[in-house]
């Protein structure tokens, strides 16, 4: 049956039609007319009558403006559908499963850890608010869980082993296990480290810093006043996390590069690993270490310029032809511009890396400071004091003050460069490129330091200081998943801008006697080829839940 409008005369009539089938054709029957339509439109009665019918079925849901009182309440579904899939795929979930089945918690510590990784990734807020910030999104089985039950889970993460024969400057902990077991998951007959990434930060604490891991050290976020611990975060040749180390805050990068190398063999039975490390973590020490013919390790090392004799007096006064690796840029999205040439100075060999680009600004802000510096000596040596800009350029002599030329002109032969040392063979441009991939690392951290917001740490426990950083390694590791879905389906969007169409993605549940629907918004921006990429499937835009009164009968 359905409804028809009949047009007679200068009026529209309402009529309520059956079809039925005679002698194998299908005719129509009116069963009623209701009446003019204008009418009926008036008074309202069609929509009087439409109520009335929906009280009989049990998938229609009739909301009528000012007449009804429905329930609504809306929940965020994109993120938790995108990172769960990705969650599962990586094989964090069934890894967790696995280290949790004979452990006995009143929880689900494995949604509570997904809980405050999903966090990590959509917002920036502490442990403390991850709590509210929930009651705005849809993340299954994560209803029950308090605050209390994330600082078990992230203790549980932060646990010692009884084994503790491969401990590095703190002991071993579940969250190493994890890290073995998720290279495992990757790996094949042919998988190698053919090439790692590795460098370290420092994350300070707000308070004591736990039972042994805050120490005051060198502190890159200029606070010498507070206690701090190390993170060292370790990428493969593709760009993926693989494990971080976390030390006492006392430890300084030149002592990490040699143990780090040394525990990767013996957690993930790798025989040949090839290392790419930043000038801080550079020695005498380390070198020898890496070259000696026990180990026979390659290497690329970034290299002091301005502290090593050999490099400041030798290696960048060494004349010579610079080969193009990379123009000009043409956009602003293209790759910045690169030089190189081989210098060698008996068996050592160094690259030499330019950027014209660098070079050029690198000379304009230096004649800038020469400038100002100029105008400033004019004025008295008092403004100087405290200008660090200033400072290296200033020559004393007996009482008086001026600009060290000499200085300025030595200063000129950095511009723009950046040298390395290595004993690998590749040719000269593709060291230079494999060391330009180190930044991947500097990128992972400043996402840790401040996309993530693992800092400030308010945890007083090494366990709960562990397990919070190690969530947001794990988050690092399902954002990288993310990006390396996104490149092989050809896209590549801004980390805010999947963030910003994921969290727009959102279902509504529509409340009225008695019967519960689901309605989902569109998909916008980046939202649909990110599911896409993913492999997930967009929820149906209209959907019935089962009633109260199915669940009782359940």
């Amino acid at each position: 049956m359905f409804a028809r409008v009949k047009k007679a005369g200068r009026h529209e009539y309402l009529q309520i039609v059956e079809n039925r089938r005679e002698n194998g054709k299908v005719k129509q029957r009116v069963i009623s007319t209701l009446g003019r339509l204008d009418e009926l439109q008036s008074k309202g009665r069609v929509e009087t009558l439409v109520r009335s019918l929906s009280r009989f079925s049990e998938k229609a849901l009739l909301i009528l403006s000012g007449k009804s009182d429905p329930k609504a309440q809306a929940r965020k579904i994109g993120p938790a559908l995108i990172f769960e899939r990705l969650w599962i795929q990586t094989g964090i979930r069934e890894i967790l499963v696995g280290l949790l089945k004979d452990r006995k918690f009143e929880f689900d510590v494995e949604r509570a850890i997904f809980l405050m990784v999903l966090h990590r990734l959509m917002v920036s807020g502490s442990d403390r608010f991850c709590y509210r910030w929930l009651g705005d999104y849809q993340v299954n089985g994560a209803k029950g869980l308090e605050l209390h039950h994330s600082y078990r889970a992230m203790a549980y993460l932060g646990e010692e082993l009884k084994d503790q024969k491969d401990a590095l400057f703190s002991p071993r902990r579940i969250k190493d296990v994890m890290e073995e077991e998720l290279f495992l998951t990757r790996r094949n007959l042919f998988s190698n480290m053919e090439l790692v990434f590795f460098d370290t930060t420092s994350i300070y604490f707000e308070g004591r810093g736990g039972e042994t891991i805050g120490k005051n050290g060198h502190s890159k976020d200029h606070r010498p006043d507070l206690k701090q611990m190390v993170v060292g975060v370790v990428l493969d040749n593709k760009g993926r996390p693989l494990c971080c180390e976390m030390w006492p805050g006392n430890t300084t990068d030149v002592k990490t590069l040699i143990p780090i190398v040394k525990r990767m063999k013996k957690r993930f039975g790798i025989q040949r690993i090839s290392i790419v490390a930043d000038r801080g973590m550079i020695s005498q020490e380390v070198l020898n270490w890496l070259e000696s013919s026990e180990n026979n390790m390659e290497y690329i090392l970034g290299v002091r310029m301005r502290k090593v004799k050999e490099v400041k007096r030798d290696v960048l006064s060494r004349s010579g032809r610079y080969q193009q690796v990379v123009p000009q840029k043409q956009k602003s999205k293209d790759p910045s511009p690169l030089k190189v040439k081989e210098v060698r100075i008996e068996d050592r060999r160094y690259i030499v890396c330019l950027n014209p680009a660098q070079s050029r600004k690198d000379k304009a802000d230096r004649q800038a400071i020469i400038e100002s510096l100029e105008r400033t000596l004019k004025q008295g040596s008092k403004t100087l004091v405290g200008n660090k800009g200033y400072r290296k350029y200033v020559k004393i002599v007996k009482n008086s003050m001026s600009v060290d030329f000499d200085k300025v002109k030595n200063e000129e032969r950095f511009d723009g460069k950046w040298v390395l040392r290595t004993n690998m063979n590749l040719p000269t441009a593709e060291v230079a490129l494999r060391y330009k991939e180190l930044w991947m690392v500097e990128q992972i951290f400043r996402n840790v330091k401040s996309l993530l917001v693992t800092r400030p740490i308010y945890h007083q426990r090494d366990d709960t200081i562990t397990g919070h950083v190690f969530c947001s390694f794990l988050a690092l590791v399902l954002m990288k998943e993310l990006e390396h879905k996104l490149a092989q389906a050809g896209f590549c969007f801004e980390w805010e801008e999947i963030k910003q169409d994921l969290k727009a993605l959102a279902e509504v549940i529509i409340e009225e006697s008695g019967k519960r629907f689901v309605v989902r918004t569109e998909s916008q921006g980046v939202c649909g080829k990110v599911f896409q990429a993913v492999g997930v499937a967009l929820p149906p835009t209209i959907r019935a839940l089962a009633t109260a009164a199915k669940k009782r009968k359940v």
